[in-house]
């Protein structure tokens, strides 16, 4: 099995997380209880993920983003109310944030990402990284990989969903079922199902892997044929969030796309259509909400180290309102 830290919990917090202790185990909730949590980038995206791991019942939370809200955000950031425009997304969303679950210890940090030394990263135990440059997340998961820290970088555009996970030499619990026959007297054979815990360890390559990793090799041809070109159109947004420091923007829609088709012709010429750059404005709700649920419980697995994580990129394809996991890197 793998090793309990040996927090504990109280009377209240066993009582409050009884269904979860039931699901996953009274060892994983005491992991989770002293887990630190720095989520940067309090979008939709990242209000979703935040309000997941706090109901979790982590030991902090840190919300660092140095932004404002702005009305973008009304359309899926529902931790930040409407009334807060201009002011710090991190500092708007505390007051919502803190009452899903008041055992849980909330800070907010608005200083920008890039001023961030080594030192502040190695202060958690997971760090996942929201609306990033590219910079960033090379810069960030180097850190966090020389600490053993897990990193995570995650986006939504629009209709698009992306998750990156680095979570180094990661070890974990998974419950294997098996199916033996029983054998009773005057009975035919019976078969039952025995579940079995058992350690497991997983290798996971760095960012840089999937910064290099070449979708137009012949040997993807067959992924992209299966679950169609999302990993490109992850790969031309993020080339447009580096280059124009900002992500494409409605109110700038016919001069955005002329930018995004010109950046695919170069990066994935013949693989990504015309039409999936219609929906990557702004972040949909019910996007939001499926990719930080994913996020958000890849969180709770690694922390808790009960069952088998995403290796290493989950993708959400609008096309066919599906999301996928692929091995990219590895």
């Amino acid at each position: 099995m793998v090793q309990s830290n040996g927090a504990e919990l109280t009377e209240h917090e066993a009582e409050l997380y009884d269904r979860q202790i039931r699901l996953w185990g009274l060892d994983s909730q005491k992991r989770l209880r002293s887990a630190r949590i720095l989520i940067s980038g309090m979008n939709g995206l990242g209000a979703e993920i935040a309000k997941n791991i706090i109901l979790a019942g982590v030991k902090s939370v840190t919300l660092l983003d140095d932004r404002k809200v702005t009305e973008e955000d009304y359309c899926s950031q529902f931790l930040a109310p409407q009334s807060s425009l201009g002011s710090n997304r991190a500092e708007a969303s505390l007051a919502r944030a803190q009452n899903l679950n008041p055992m849980v210890e909330l800070k907010t940090d608005t200083e920008p990402l890039d001023l961030k030394d080594d030192a502040y990263f190695k202060e958690f135990d997971v760090v996942c990284l929201i609306g990033a440059p590219t910079a960033q997340h090379l810069r960030v998961d180097t850190i966090c990989r020389e600490a053993n820290v897990k990193f995570f970088a995650t986006d939504v555009w629009g209709m698009y969903g992306f998750c990156f996970a680095d979570l180094q030499k990661h070890e974990f619990a998974e419950d294997v079922a098996t199916y033996v026959k029983v054998l009773k007297s005057h009975e035919k054979p019976k078969p039952e199902t025995v579940s079995t815990t058992v350690k497991c360890t997983l290798e996971f390559p760095s960012y840089q892997c999937l910064v290099d990793f070449d979708f137009r090799d012949a040997s993807y041809a067959r992924q992209l044929k299966r679950n169609g070109p999302a990993l490109p159109v992850q790969r031309v947004l993020q080339k447009f969030r580096d280059q124009e420091q900002r992500d494409p923007a409605y109110g700038k829609r016919e001069e955005d796309l002329k930018k995004l088709l010109q950046l695919r012709d170069t990066l994935a010429p013949e693989i990504i259509p015309n039409h999936s750059f219609d929906h990557v404005f702004a972040q949909i709700s019910p996007v939001a909400a499926i990719v930080g649920g994913v996020v958000a419980h890849e969180i709770i697995k690694v922390v808790s180290q009960k069952e088998r994580p995403h290796r290493n990129v989950f993708l959400f394809n609008p096309e066919t309102c599906c999301g996928f996991v692929d091995l990219i890197g590895a």
